[in-house]
């Protein structure tokens, strides 16, 4: 008996490990498949420089100590424009979802702005806010804006009308009923539209720096296009890629903590 335990056990821990590591077989292959056709001479080094080439350019922006500044200047600008767009989506969200004239009166205008691409701004932000960071920034919020602004007011009119009618028969109303049942109940949704948000955080912020900046990764790829360093180029690409990752990770650990009590969450854990 304890043999076929110990056995399940290890039996178990096998599954997690295949199940931890399956994401990352297609991304892997791509890489050999990409450094042999490379080596191989299928790609011109000028226009895609292979994985040795690019780790080789990582240890050169490390040394000079050029990639922690840089990546360091983007992630201010990212999380302050994600601040100040997140913040303003959130509290209009939740204002436009509790007070219906509220609604009425801004929600057409939102959905107006919303849909203009707000990427195509770029040359009238420069020439209003010029190259600074006001312009980055301006971008940035503008870009986290609307998905946070969309699932918070999804998420408060879509909370069940019975749970607050329960929370109103136990005595709860005002804050105390937003606080422990209307946000909550909303609180999935918000965090898909972070998600959400996060993505377009450093979609904008790449066009944002390759087009007006002077320090940041997207400034340290467009200097190495210029001198045709075609590796601080795929560097620099593929650093975003790293960043949006691993905001994302944060995001979904954020999920994982703050709705263990929701119904999915409990089937995934079960």
């Amino acid at each position: 008996m304890k043999q076929a335990n110990t056995q399940a056990k290890l039996g178990g821990i096998k599954f997690k490990w295949k199940d931890s590591s399956l994401p990352w077989i297609i991304p892997l292959c791509l890489l050999i498949l990409w450094q042999l056709l490379g080596m191989a001479g299928k790609l011109e080094a000028l226009l895609l420089p292979t994985p040795l080439e690019v780790v080789l350019a990582l240890f050169t922006v490390v040394g000079d100590g050029t990639l922690f500044e840089y990546t360091w200047v983007s992630a201010q600008r990212a999380f302050a424009g994600f601040l100040i767009g997140g913040s303003l989506a959130f509290l209009l969200g939740l204002l436009n979802g509790i007070v219906p004239v509220s609604e009425k009166l801004t929600d057409t205008t939102v959905q107006m702005i919303r849909t203009i691409p707000h990427l195509a701004l770029v040359p009238l932000v420069i020439l209003w806010f010029g190259i600074g960071e006001s312009s980055k920034l301006f971008l940035v919020s503008l870009g986290v804006f609307f998905p946070i602004y969309l699932n918070t007011f999804h998420g408060i009119r879509s909370v069940d009308p019975g749970l607050i009618e329960m929370g109103k028969v136990y005595g709860l109303k005002g804050f105390s009923l937003f606080a422990k049942v209307i946000l909550p109940g909303a609180l999935s949704n918000i965090l898909l539209g972070v998600r959400f948000s996060l993505g377009i955080m450093w979609i904008t912020l790449i066009v944002a720096e390759t087009i007006s900046a002077d320090s940041g990764i997207g400034y340290m790829a467009t200097h190495a296009r210029e001198f045709m360093h075609m590796d601080i180029v795929v560097l620099c690409v593929l650093l975003y890629a790293v960043l949006g990752k691993l905001s994302d990770m944060a995001a979904k650990r954020l999920e994982s903590r703050w709705l263990t009590w929701h119904h999915s969450y409990l089937s995934k854990q079960g």
